[in-house]
Parts: C-alpha cells; structure tokens; sequence
C-alpha cells in the first residue's frame, strides 16, 4: 500500500473520533526516520485513547503491523507503522514538542 493512501486512511479514521487539529507532514524527502508523520491532538486522555486505537485499527486494517509508545502517557503516545508515525498529543504535549515546527 502507499504511505500517502494509508496516511488517508488514518486521517479518515481520526476525523470519525473528532481528533483536534489533525496535520500529516510528508517527510519523504527530508531525509527522516518515517516517510509521513500524522499529528492530533485529544482533549483528554480517553479521547487520546480512543484516537490511538482508532489509528492502529485503520493500520492494522491494511495488514500492516505497528506498535504503541507512551501507552500510560498523558501527554504524547506515538504509533509506530515503518514508514508512517502517528503523534497523538493533548493538548499541552502538542504546545510543548511542537512536532510541526521541527519540519517547516
């Protein structure tokens, strides 16, 4: 499958758990650990939950397998597919790492 259509598919399912101020970054040409990154942002740690399983689920939907970090965090989890990474923050993780500005 193409990064750029699972980068969709995630996008789309994150949308459906209203995740907040979603942003995909391609990052093929830079040179980095993933080829895309998506970002959003939960308004509790329930809602980053949910936005986390609803992520893995639309990976793992593909046939593709990931893994989960910063399970127990309440600031930042990450999903890890190979070539797309998926940055689910609260609020405050998102002001604080501020993901999009290390790739402007």
């Amino acid at each position: 499958m193409q990064n750029s259509l699972l980068v969709e598919k995630i996008k789309a399912a994150l949308e459906e758990k209203n995740g907040e101020e979603i942003l995909t970054l391609d990052l093929k040409d830079r040179g980095g650990l993933a080829d895309a990154f998506v970002l959003v942002t939960g308004n509790s740690e329930t809602h980053m939950k949910t936005l986390a399983e609803a992520a893995e689920e639309a990976i793992e939907r593909e046939g593709i397998k990931c893994r989960l970090e910063g399970e127990n965090s309440i600031n930042w989890r990450l999903i890890d597919a190979g070539d797309v990474v998926v940055h689910v923050f609260s609020h405050r993780g998102r002001d604080f790492y501020r993901l999009e500005r290390l790739w402007d």
